[in-house]
């Protein structure tokens, strides 16, 4: 599917991505934000098995609502996400419906990275609509039992720009000292998504979806919302160590770069390719405002899940005052130094037995980049 020649692409679709382990209350969710003013929201709901049957609890269905029954998206999604998205487009440019943001509810067992691959790297998805954000729910009763047992709950978590505590009110009194526990594992899991609790009315449209990563109000992403490095540890590169930086579990971490040195694009090119070569499995999610040297007042808006990268969004200007790189990784099984180490070497700084930019760039047996002289 594809534009017409000489035609103008109109401004990409913000769309969100609602997650949470099975029984976390997604569908719930769903349910309240479409009660809501959602009236131009188009969902797509994913259901594992062989009947959908979720679809039928959503309220107010209507043509905009996508449900794909054949399995988790984690397993379908390269045929039957990629053809629910553009038979939607398709409805809206034929006037056939009417939508100008849309949801897509996964099932409690997937993974949510394939999602995110599909929309970074499907060349006319990646053009139509934009990632918005990542909305995870977490069941306050099972929730520590759940992150205790399933990798995917504990990478649903991670990787989310929001966390919607949900069952709040079915825990008692005396036994608060367990959801504070909740609460503090789900910060160190993820200390920059805003934990909403449900029970308490914290989880309306206008705080789960608005995250930030596109406003199509002006075009420009919130990075104060969106990256929040500020929450990670690492900092200044010069001063980024090992200080065991969010080390939640024995595999999940999260740490930020930072610098206000601009970066040239072909050093920071070679960065992220070396990354994706060499931690492409384990990288869960890497979201950043970047200022390269060729175009310091225009920052580049990256995005990657493991191996694939989100076609970078030039901004016309700088969304905040701060004009330097911030650049926030989460992680598996993969040590904070590896990176920052590597990020260090490409900006120019040389360190006792640490390979520098020449090093890497001009050495012919480095996979990636490397000048045969």
């Amino acid at each position: 599917m594809t534009a017409r020649h000489g035609a103008s692409v109109p401004s990409p679709i913000p769309l969100s991505v609602l997650t949470g382990f099975l029984g976390a209350g997604k569908t719930t969710l769903l349910n309240r934000l479409l009660k809501g003013d959602l009236s131009q929201t188009a969902v797509i709901i994913n259901e594992f098995g062989e009947i959908g049957l979720d679809h039928l609890l959503v309220e107010h269905v209507d043509d905009g609502i996508v449900l794909l029954s054949t399995g988790c998206l984690c397993c379908t999604l390269r045929g039957d996400l990629i053809d629910a998205l553009e038979r939607l487009l398709r409805s809206l440019d034929n006037g056939r419906a009417v939508f100008s943001c849309g949801i897509i509810e996964t099932t409690g067992l997937a993974d949510p990275a394939p999602v995110l691959h599909v929309l970074m790297t499907h060349p006319y998805l990646a053009m139509r609509f934009r990632l918005h954000g990542i909305i995870t729910v977490v069941d306050a009763v099972n929730g520590p039992a759940t992150l205790d047992a399933h990798a995917e709950a504990v990478k649903q978590v991670a990787v989310a720009d929001r966390l919607v505590l949900t069952k709040t009110d079915l825990i008692p009194a005396p036994d608060r000292t367990s959801l504070n526990a909740l609460r503090a594992r789900l910060h160190a899991l993820n200390p920059a998504a805003p934990v909403l609790d449900a029970a308490r009315g914290e989880a309306d449209a206008s705080r789960i979806l608005n995250c930030g990563l596109y406003d199509p109000a002006n075009k420009i992403p919130d990075v104060t919302r969106w990256l929040a490095a500020e929450a990670y540890p690492g900092g200044h590169h010069h001063h980024s160590h090992d200080r065991d930086p969010n080390r939640h579990d024995a595999h999940i971490r999260a740490f930020a770069l930072t610098t206000p040195q601009a970066v040239p694009a072909g050093a920071f090119e070679m960065f992220m390719d070396l990354v994706r070569s060499l931690h492409g499995p384990n990288l869960l999610r890497v979201k950043g405002v970047v200022r390269l040297a060729e175009h310091p007042d225009q920052p580049v808006v990256v995005h990657a899940v493991q191996h694939l990268m989100h076609p970078a969004v030039r901004l016309e200007r700088w969304p905040d005052g701060d004009r330097s790189t911030r650049m926030v990784f989460i992680v598996r099984d993969t040590e904070p130094r590896a990176i920052t180490e590597l990020f260090n070497a490409l900006l120019g700084p040389i360190a006792p037995d640490r390979p520098d930019r020449a090093a890497i760039t001009d050495n012919p047996l480095v996979p990636f980049g490397g000048v045969d002289r």
